[in-house]
């Protein structure tokens, strides 16, 4: 699928994977490794952002997934997120969706809200939110409609 369809039909907290359909190099093969690592991975969608106009400028829609975190005994020194743009030639699946009865804690409300955690249940989530400083976060419940929501128009999310 696309990323255009990624954006437009599945719900944050999913996990997203996205190829280019090259075959993978040896490890030993450092450099083609890394450019082969940089179009081939995945990751939890976190991210949508609208198409934006800065100026004469137009900025295309964007997908955010988290890649993953460093650092050691509970400290973060460095989070890794890659933005796509929804004109990216790479494809995009859905490995997971976030189960219902989850809670999406959210940094702000609004539609360019940005995914900060993902809890087990509405407890988990405020309590999280005791020990992380996010003034304006916002609760979300997954729902079975969220979740549902993958089909629209005719366009199936698989």
């Amino acid at each position: 699928m696309s990323a255009q369809l990624i954006h437009d039909l599945v719900p944050l907290g999913s996990i997203v994977t996205y190829s280019d359909g090259s075959p993978r190099p040896p490890e030993r093969h450092r450099k083609k490794f890394a450019a082969w690592e940089n179009r081939n991975g995945g990751g939890r969608l976190i991210r949508k952002q609208a198409e934006a106009r800065v100026g004469s400028t137009t900025l295309p829609a964007s997908i955010t997934l988290h890649k993953g975190d460093y650092g050691s005994q509970g400290t973060f020194v460095l989070r890794i997120h890659q933005t796509f743009s929804v004109n990216s030639d790479l494809k995009f699946s859905v490995r997971e969706r976030p189960a219902i009865g989850t809670v999406l804690v959210l940094d702000r409300a609004g539609d360019d809200a940005e995914l900060v955690h993902l809890a087990a249940n509405r407890t988990a989530a405020e309590e999280w939110l005791t020990r992380h400083r996010y003034p304006n976060a916002v609760l979300r419940q997954v729902t079975a409609d969220i979740v549902a929501a993958d089909t629209v128009e005719g366009r199936t999310a698989a």
